[in-house]
Formats: C-alpha cells, sequence, structure tokens
C-alpha cells in the first residue's frame, strides 16, 4: 500500500453519493476504447479538480465537473502514467488502486482552472483525436 496517508480526490463527471464505490473497469475519459484495470486518484484537490474538468471537456463540456474526497479499499501504488515518465518521484502525489475507492463526501469548491488554462488544456487534449492522446499504462 501506498505511503500518502491522505486526503485522497477522486474527480470525474459521475454525480456520486457518500458510501458509494468508484471501482475500475470503465472505459478511460481519455482513450474511450481503453477499460481501465485501476481507479486513479490524487492526494490534491486541484489535481482532482483538473481530472474533472478535462472529463468534463471530454464529454463535450456539457457535463458538471465533480470532485469527491475517496478513501482507498486497497492497495494502491503511484500512478505510472505520470510519475517517472513525466514528474520524476511523484509531485503530483497521483494514485492508482485496482480495489474500489469510496466516497467520502463531495467538494463544494476546489482551485478552478482559468479558462485560458481550460482553452489550453483542450488544445492540447480534448481537441486530439483519441487514437493520438498517448499511451495509457494500464
Amino acid at each position: 500500500m501506498g505511503e500518502e496517508t491522505g486526503p485522497f480526490f477522486h474527480g470525474t463527471i459521475a454525480e456520486l453519493r457518500a458510501g458509494d464505490l468508484i471501482t475500475p473497469g470503465r472505459p478511460s475519459n481519455y482513450r474511450p476504447e481503453v477499460v481501465m484495470r485501476h481507479v486513479y486518484f490524487t492526494a490534491l484537490p486541484d489535481g482532482a479538480g483538473l481530472a474533472a474538468e478535462l472529463a468534463g471537456e471530454l464529454a463535450g463540456g456539457s457535463a458538471t465537473p465533480r470532485v469527491y474526497e475517496v478513501a482507498p479499499t486497497g492497495a494502491f501504488e503511484d500512478d505510472p502514467n505520470v510519475t517517472d515518465r513525466k514528474f520524476p518521484g511523484n509531485p503530483t502525489r497521483s494514485y492508482r488502486s485496482a480495489a474500489p475507492l469510496r466516497v467520502v463526501r463531495e467538494l463544494g469548491e476546489w482551485p478552478r482552472l482559468t479558462p485560458e488554462a481550460l482553452r489550453g488544456w483542450r488544445e492540447r487534449l480534448v481537441d486530439v483525436p483519441a487514437h493520438r492522446r498517448g499511451e495509457i499504462l494500464n
């Protein structure tokens, strides 16, 4: 199990309640043809907020981004999609688990992207065809 003790956060467009489980086995937001074997989370609310806003953009911009405080129900590890490949160590404090995450509560507020930053992410990720968004270490 990871050394981090939390709290942990997950960004999504799904409407969830305290006690709900977020489980692996769903299509990736970034590569819909890839079924994810892990659930991803971070110890940084703004990192989860970025994931939530990108999920909303990838869904066409009409979905509501949401950030939840979550609790891992099993072992977890550093997210290899960002750690060591892009950011040596784990400065993003990003993790993944094959076990579900239990929703603790929804955050009412988190650091939001500026319109300019969101436009930049949209150009780098959302406007790129899914098959060109890069490999996902699943």
